[in-house]
């Protein structure tokens, strides 16, 4: 097979794993990331399932279970803090996982792996975005932010929910990609205390707020916020100045109890502060000509689904796999690479958007009662029970084998 020079745009997740592949296979590839480093941050992921097999198809997995976080299980907490429900993590490599995956990784550090896995076969340019590109039948020349241009035979936007290369090659009048679930998310990085410990844990107040806390070092320890609000000035928000959002989400859960206090007070002075508006990626179109997209820039689950890192892993394996099957005939490899890929999409796609609403209720009684079912399905043990009689090997879906 003769070698292809491929462009892939975006520097996280899904385009090194694709480059993995690519360049195992003898092409050229050339990553481009617009941050001027490498982004080796950001907040705790999972792999499970059909990702978790590519991970240990790619020599991987030793890897990745060196930097797990050292996470036990998963607690929810009443707003002074008393536990209500425990979930033991399923460790054992079997069965269906916990909110806790037996996995659990800090996106740096699952970027760092991919980086130092790929930097001597691929070509890593940071600081450096695409503004354009032109394609024919036979090449697609890309313009730089630098000013400068060059010639591929495949470019690959990789590059997010957000992605600039998605919205380049849909069809004018297209629907919007976007299928708006109302949640935000905010996430930063305060001093870990002995009572953090080693459990994820969740509080729910009313309003439609929700808070988890997670430590992934001694020193460490994660605040995420989920806020559900409909309100359509709201969706401007996460474009905002640091300083306006972070007023805006302290004005938001001044009063929702718990830890809140100590998690604002962080907030101040927190440098990793991270905002978002919580959406899902839907679109027929996943590539035209010459150019394709993989990861969240195709098909964003949303972090409600728990599947977006798996879903980037795989589909960056089965993109690869269809290029190398029909090097010469791409058209054909991104079809095949739609058809193949697109029932696991649909699968890890179904978020229900009245459980997004259950779970994050607006009334003080939803939350009370949301706790209350925790407590119920922790004294019944009915995670272990699942666990027990069902296997994720059984979930449908089978990975291809190229």
């Amino acid at each position: 097979m003769s070698g292809l020079k491929i462009l892939i745009c975006g520097g996280g997740c899904a385009g090194p794993a694709l480059a993995y592949w690519l360049a195992q296979s003898g092409h050229r590839v050339v990553v481009v990331e617009r941050f001027k480093t490498l982004r080796a941050t950001g907040a705790q992921l999972d792999v499970s399932s059909q990702g978790l097999e590519t991970i240990e198809r790619m020599g991987l997995l030793d890897n990745i279970r060196s930097k797990r976080v050292n996470e036990l299980g998963t607690s929810f907490v009443d707003s002074h803090g008393n536990v209500k429900a425990t979930f033991m993590a399923n460790k054992s490599g079997k069965g269906t996982q916990s909110v806790t995956c037996e996995y659990e990784i800090m996106r740096g550090d699952l970027v760092q792996i991919l980086y130092d896995t790929t930097k001597d076969s691929v070509e890593y340019v940071f600081g450096k975005t695409v503004e354009s590109f032109e394609q024919n039948e036979e090449r697609v020349v890309v313009y730089f932010s630098d000013n400068s241009s060059d010639t591929f035979d495949i470019v690959v936007g990789a590059d997010g929910q957000g992605s600039r290369i998605r919205g380049m090659i849909l069809p004018a009048g297209s629907p919007n990609p976007y299928r708006e679930l109302g949640v935000y998310v905010a996430y930063w990085v305060i001093p870990r205390t002995e009572e953090d410990g080693n459990l994820c844990t969740f509080y729910t107040s009313s309003g439609g707020r929700m808070i988890m806390r997670r430590s992934h070092s001694p020193t460490e320890t994660q605040v995420y916020l989920t806020l559900r609000d409909d309100s359509k000035e709201l969706q401007n928000m996460p474009r905002a100045s640091v300083e306006k959002q972070k007023e805006f989400w302290t004005e938001r859960f001044r009063d929702a109890g718990w830890e809140t206090a100590r998690f604002l007070q962080g907030l101040k002075t927190a440098e990793n502060f991270y905002c978002q508006h919580v959406v899902q990626v839907r679109t027929d179109t996943w590539y035209k000509g010459r150019v394709v997209l993989v990861g969240d820039a195709a098909y964003c689950p949303s972090p409600f689904s728990g599947m977006g890192t798996t879903g980037s892993f795989v589909g960056a394996y089965v993109l690869a796999g269809e290029i190398n099957r029909s090097p010469s005939d791409l058209n054909s490899a991104f079809a095949n690479y739609n058809k193949t890929l697109r029932p696991f999409v649909n699968e890890i796609q179904k978020v229900s958007q009245f459980f997004v609403r259950f779970g994050l209720p607006e009334t003080q009684f939803g939350a009370s009662f949301n706790l209350f079912l925790a407590q119920m399905v922790s004294v019944f043990r009915i995670p272990d029970f699942i666990a027990k009689y069902t296997t994720e090997e059984n979930s449908g879906w089978k990975l291809p084998d190229y």
